[in-house]
């Protein structure tokens, strides 16, 4: 029997290391044209947060309904968002928050290199 427990241990441990390098491998989502790429600066309570967005402007945004429980997101998280269309250099929705390892996929692309220079400040 004790054979059967640990072949059960090492089994789970490798299902366990297989679902996390899925995970890792998970696709990183680009911005596509009308999306801009931005760093939460703030949390300002109701589903609002300040981004400071990478085309030089400071957005409030929204989480939308369908996003609202799922995601949670803090300072200095990077997200993806849709600047409205009316109003939209004050405006936006959060589309999609990066995981750190989606961030350094974009870091290695040369998306991220404005907020690289805004951070040695």
């Amino acid at each position: 029997m004790r054979r059967d427990d640990k072949s059960l241990n090492t089994r789970e441990a490798a299902e366990a290391q297989q679902q996390q390098h899925e995970e890792e491998i998970r696709r990183t989502p680009m911005p596509r044209p009308g999306q801009v790429l931005g760093v939460c600066e703030q949390r300002l309570g109701g589903s609002h947060l300040r981004v400071r967005c990478l085309d030089g402007k400071v957005r409030v945004c929204r989480i939308p309904g369908r996003l609202k429980r799922t995601l949670w997101v803090r300072e200095n998280d990077i997200l993806l968002i849709e600047p409205w269309e009316l109003g939209g250099d004050g405006k936006g929705d959060v589309v999609f928050k990066y995981r750190p390892h989606q961030a350094d996929v974009l870091r290695k692309k040369g998306l991220l290199k404005a907020l690289e220079n805004a951070n040695e400040f």
